[in-house]
């Protein structure tokens, strides 16, 4: 069943907008008597049925049935460096949401190859991931937030950064996290973090963590710890 996107939900009718209307019936070619799916990213599950199939204002007639989805115990926050092309940070963002993600920050890093950024696009992107995938909960998707400000606020014992310095060969995120347990993961730039940034989390305590051996892309160092999170908390 297709699964649509709404932050507002008001049984018993709901309209779609015009482009979510002319999805529905002109690309999925749905009609009247069609059952769809409705989420409002907060855990509920709308099942109705469309009862005006207007390419311009699509109206469904949802049932009295809401399902509550809870939502975990514990939650992943990745903070990642924006990159010079933002279609990699949107790829990321993309699978991620798909993967299991609860926040994403992008953060502003004193060798960040981006300094300006607007969330609204990547909240596209993680609406269409959650409908994608068949998820109830849309992740947090903040704005450009700079690093000091992201590690002072991090909960003690959650913080993470992935930063090996030449002194020590860092640990796995399996060897310091516990399953069950809040991570806020610092994903760093390009040109890596500053050697002030690193004692400032340090100092914070942050824990160093390695991705390994490979020199990884900004993204797909985001990617790997989204996926070692979740194979942690299996």
């Amino acid at each position: 069943m297709n699964l649509f996107f709404s932050k507002e939900i008001s049984p018993p009718l709901f309209t779609f907008n015009p482009e979510e209307s002319r999805h529905i019936v002109k690309v999925l070619r749905l009609t009247k008597h069609h059952r769809i799916s409705i989420t409002d990213g907060a855990g509920r599950l709308y099942s109705g049925k469309i009862i005006d199939d207007n390419i311009k204002k699509c109206i469904v007639e949802l049932d009295d049935t809401v399902v509550l989805e809870q939502k975990k115990d514990y939650k992943l926050h990745i903070a990642i460096a924006l990159t010079k092309n933002l279609s990699r940070i949107e790829w990321f963002v993309e699978k991620a949401v798909e993967v299991g993600i609860d926040e994403i920050t992008p953060m502003l890093c004193r060798h960040s190859e981006r300094i300006h950024f607007k969330a609204d696009r990547l909240e596209k992107i993680a609406i269409a991931a959650i409908k994608q995938s068949q998820q109830l909960w849309l992740p947090t998707i903040n704005e450009l937030t700079s690093f000091d400000e992201i590690v002072t606020k991090t909960p003690s014992g959650e913080g993470y950064i992935a930063f090996v310095d030449s002194a020590s060969s860092g640990s796995f995120l399996k060897s310091v996290y516990s399953p069950g347990r809040n991570a806020t993961i610092l994903i760093g730039p390009e040109g890596d973090f500053s050697e002030e940034e690193i004692s400032l989390a340090l100092k914070k305590g942050f824990t160093s963590i390695s991705l390994g051996k490979n020199r990884l892309r900004t993204e797909t160092a985001a990617l790997f710890a989204c996926f070692s999170f979740n194979i942690l908390n299996q």
